[in-house]
């Protein structure tokens, strides 16, 4: 899957192409996610997306839903490059997971807010706090959605800071889900690159 900086319908591959790239490169994919997801505590996950995610999902959407005509292919670039980061941020797909329903409709009410409370860290920089949501607002007065979308807006010395090798806590300091945690060194690298 080739990162050319912009999606395209022109950029993407064909459905047969991407069939036959799928069943040799989709283990390498794989592993680029699992390096660029953080854990945060117990239940808040976070998928840092890169370009190469984002083909990759847009790649499976039209795979899983059979779409090959310009206007389909569109829609789904529409709905899914704004995840891309470029180049002064770091985006992610926020997830609240609770494997008990009964446990994660408690939790989502409890937590109402939590994706506002989230934040990056860079050593010796102010705390950067997620911008969430910018699509849609993903929450009511009872309960907050188990999936979000959040950007992390870095000032320039903080970014040369982190590609500098500098540590960063991924955190949040909502009042009912505190915690704390360090981004892993190889992760760190993976996300110092998506910055310009």
């Amino acid at each position: 899957m080739q990162v050319t900086g912009n999606i395209t319908p022109d950029s993407l591959m064909t459905l047969e192409a991407y069939s036959k790239w799928r069943k040799t490169e989709k283990a390498g994919l794989l592993q680029h996610r699992r390096l660029r997801s953080v854990l945060l505590g117990n239940h808040l996950s976070f998928q840092f997306e890169s370009e190469l995610t984002i083909r990759y999902q847009i790649q499976e959407m039209l795979r899983i839903e059979k779409i090959f005509e310009e206007e389909g292919i569109v829609q789904e670039i529409e709905a899914y490059a704004p995840l891309v980061p470029d180049g002064t941020n770091w985006k992610a797909t926020l997830m609240i997971q609770y494997a008990d329903v009964e446990v994660r409709k408690l939790a989502l009410a409890r937590l109402i807010g939590v994706e506002d409370r989230t934040f990056v860290h860079v050593e010796g920089f102010e705390r950067v706090y997620a911008i969430a949501d910018e699509d849609l607002d993903r929450e009511n007065d009872e309960k907050t959605s188990a999936v979000h979308f959040v950007r992390f807006e870095l000032p320039p010395a903080a970014r040369a800071a982190v590609k500098a090798g500098a540590p960063v806590e991924l955190g949040c300091d909502h009042a009912n889900y505190s915690q704390r945690t360090r981004i892993g060194a190889e992760t760190l690298i993976s996300l110092a690159g998506d910055f310009s």
